[in-house]
């Protein structure tokens, strides 16, 4: 193994092991011995991954990755990569792929593969699809496992993780996570040899700023020049921003609390940072604003990350299309932008270190308590773990910003100083239980109660807090389940009903699925002709089914409608009557409603975001959430014997998937045709596929928006 070892070190230009790699080199990581690392960020953890995967795939046996994020997904793709190029496999074509969505399948196109880049939620469906080729899986390694400990992503890591313990072939287990106070017990939990270290390639010092003046954990303190022309707020963040432009060339992570405040930091900023930027610097600066105008989504929001990223700082959070965030990382991580402001989200997300951190509040919005609490030292350690750019840097900066709310000593003594929580599971929260009890259930023909109880009682939650509590809460939502006809309960023999199983597939909320359900068995609006069905009839159901959708327990993400926006929702609540449908503009649902209306009428995403508040991420989250739901409804209403709504909710899946009315549905499905292209050919006179063919090419490419290239390839795929 050592000469494979050294290779891969050669080729990642390693000249050593870092000491958390060599501890897990000692504990047996490439013999298949399971391990937990809990080390910082950029401490080398992806290449105690590396090391287990070469023993693994030697074995020919697969390498399952999982992560938490999508953009983390392909991250982890590029880096894998270098397995590649070992000799060793010179004779032998290594095969990577990235799984992240469809969770209505059983993953078949992933038999042939060697490395495997899942999604937390995707191997989740995958094992409930009970696919054959996971038992060839000899290593899973699962990044970020401290998120057992998060309300929303820890129940499902938990059930895998317990899941994976049971399995019979025993695979190699690497966690990875960052450092918290209890990793002990979360590596006996794993049966893992524990690896627990502070070392990072770059020092971390972190302290906290009040009044100008920045306390250190390194015994120094300092103090920073004002700039002086801004509010005191922004003042400080900017003042310890420019710092450390000015003083060695350093870049800066800004966090703030909220995206407007981001936006709004960047704005000020960017005025004071385009001063101290040479030519050169102003240059690629200003280019890459020209790509975000070019490749962005028309929108206000995209035009202003335009303007400050050609000064030099960039802001970034999940309201920004996919496009403009990926300029925006690579601008960061080239030395373009030299102050980016971003949500807490970035933290858990894609590889983005800085010079220095800037915490601009240590409060959080917490949706379930319905106001801003304190964040945890976990969460805070985290955000640190950004600043030191281990290529650049000796040492990063982490500082909180103290203001009118905190005491700088308690945030010091808290946070600075603070050890992270432990690690608590989550999976004791009631959708979480409802939908991983069915789904497990519904991964067999039948189930003893005895074993569905032995199945929690290997949970972390179990382990350390007892089974006692939880069996009452799962005989309870064994009642449920059976009173909804989603299982069959005969003394202790437990069976998934065909609804129920059908639900745990689709991956969605058992109560999501009960209430499609519900409202198919109950709907009168049945179209059994949809071509002679009336405008309104139609247009009815269209509302009545996106309802369905919006108010669902799974729909996201669910949008607040603000004050400013109130005037221009009623306008278009009225415009689509949905009075007459019997709903009531105080629903939290209809904005949701609203603006997907309004996107099956083709409204532009920069009239949505100007007029309703919609940003262009949050816009496509609701259309893939929407799709995918639509999907669902689709499938439970072939199980209820609904046959009469399927074409119509078919068609309305098409329209959500492109955003346009129904008449562009025949040209919306040609290669290279979008819904601002079907419009331009729609308007031309061109209303179905038949009549490309009969155009001439030259007066296809002459409409507007196609071009001669484009009425080439129409014609080619015409006559295909």
């Amino acid at each position: 193994m050592k000469e494979y070892l050294d290779e891969l070190l050669r080729l990642l230009k390693y000249d050593s092991l870092y000491p958390p790699q060599e501890i897990a080199l000692s504990k047996g990581v490439m013999n298949g011995n399971s391990i937990l690392v809990t080390t910082p960020t950029s401490s080398g953890k992806t290449l105690i991954g590396l090391m287990g995967m070469i023993n693994i795939l030697n074995k020919r046996k697969k390498v399952v990755y999982l992560t938490p994020l999508k953009a983390l997904a392909t991250e982890k793709f590029n880096e894998f990569n270098i397995i590649k190029n070992l000799s060793y496999y010179n004779d032998r074509k290594i095969k990577i792929a990235i799984s992240t969505g469809d969770y209505d399948s059983s993953g078949s196109e992933l038999i042939d593969k060697d490395i495997i880049i899942l999604t937390n939620e995707k191997m989740d469906s995958i094992l409930r699809h009970d696919s054959n080729w996971i038992n060839n899986v000899g290593l899973f390694i699962i990044d970020e496992i401290h998120l057992l400990t998060e309300r929303e992503r820890g129940p499902t890591l938990e059930i895998i993780l317990t899941k994976i313990k049971l399995m019979p072939q025993k695979p190699q287990i690497i966690g990875i996570s960052a450092t918290v106070s209890n990793s002990d017990e979360v590596a006996e939990w794993l049966t893992c040899e524990s690896i627990q270290s502070n070392w990072r390639p770059t020092e971390l010092i972190e302290g906290v700023y009040n009044y100008g003046k920045v306390t250190m954990n390194n015994g120094t303190s300092y103090d920073i020049d004002n700039i002086g022309i801004l509010d005191n707020s922004t003042n400080a963040i900017t003042s310890l921003a420019m710092d450390s432009i000015t003083n060695g060339g350093g870049q800066s992570l800004v966090f703030a609390e909220t995206r407007k405040r981001t936006v709004s930091l960047a704005k000020k900023t960017s005025e004071i940072v385009s001063k101290f930027l040479d030519k050169p610097s102003k240059q690629l600066a200003q280019k890459t604003g020209v790509e975000i105008l070019k490749e962005g989504d028309d929108t206000e929001l995209n035009r202003t990350l335009s303007s400050t990223v050609a000064k030099g700082v960039g802001f970034h959070h999940a309201g920004l299309g996919a496009k403009s965030r990926q300029i925006v990382e690579k601008a960061f991580r080239n030395g373009i932008v030299k102050i980016l402001f971003a949500t807490p989200t970035l933290a858990a997300g894609v590889n983005l270190p800085a010079r220095r951190v800037i915490i601009t509040s240590i409060f959080r919005y917490d949706y379930e308590f319905g106001g801003n609490v304190p964040m945890s030292v976990l969460q805070y350690k985290q955000i640190c773990g950004r600043a030191g750019r281990p290529a650049y840097d000796k040492y990063g900066e982490a500082i909180i910003i103290a203001d009118s709310r905190t005491n700088p000593e308690d945030l010091y003594n808290h946070f600075v100083l603070g050890v992270p929580e432990p690690i608590v599971s989550q999976l004791m929260d009631e959708r979480a239980l409802r939908v991983h009890v069915l789904g497990i259930l519904a991964s067999k023909p039948k189930m003893l109660k005895s074993e569905l109880l032995h199945f929690f009682e290997q949970t972390f939650l179990s382990k350390y807090q007892g089974s006692q509590t939880i069996g009452f809460e799962i005989e309870s939502l064994l009642t449920f389940l059976t009173n909804e006809k989603l299982i069959i309960m005969r003394n202790d023999l437990l069976m998934p009903t065909k609804f129920g199983k059908r639900v745990s597939l689709l991956y969605i909320d058992p109560k999501t699925g009960i209430e499609f359900k519900k409202n198919l068995d109950s709907y009168k609006g049945n179209i059994y002709d949809i071509n002679n069905v009336s405008a309104n009839r139609y247009e009815n159901n269209v509302i009545n089914f996106l309802y369905w959708i919006c108010d669902c327990y799974d729909f996201y993400p669910k949008l607040t409608l603000r004050q400013n926006e109130t005037a221009h929702f009623q306008r278009l609540f009225d415009k689509h009557k949905l009075d007459s449908c019997g709903l009531s503009n105080y629903d939290y649902s209809l904005k949701s409603l609203v603006i997907l209306l309004e996107w099956l009428d083709e409204s532009s995403e920069a009239n949505l975001n100007e007029k309703i508040g919609v940003e262009p991420g949050d816009l496509h989250r609701m259309v893939e959430t929407t799709y995918w739901l639509l999907y669902c409804l689709y499938e439970i209403a072939k199980l209820v014997e609904r046959k009469d709504l399927l074409p119509e909710i078919n068609i309305l899946r098409l329209r959500i998937k492109h955003g346009v009315k129904s008449e562009l549905i025949p040209l919306i499905q040609l290669e290279g045709i979008g819904r601002i292209r079907a419009r331009s050919l729609y308007r031309s006179g061109i209303t179905d596929v038949a009549m490309i063919e009969k155009i001439s090419e030259s007066k296809l490419g002459s409409i507007p928006k196609i071009g001669v290239k484009l009425a080439k390839k129409l014609k080619s795929q015409i006559k295909n």
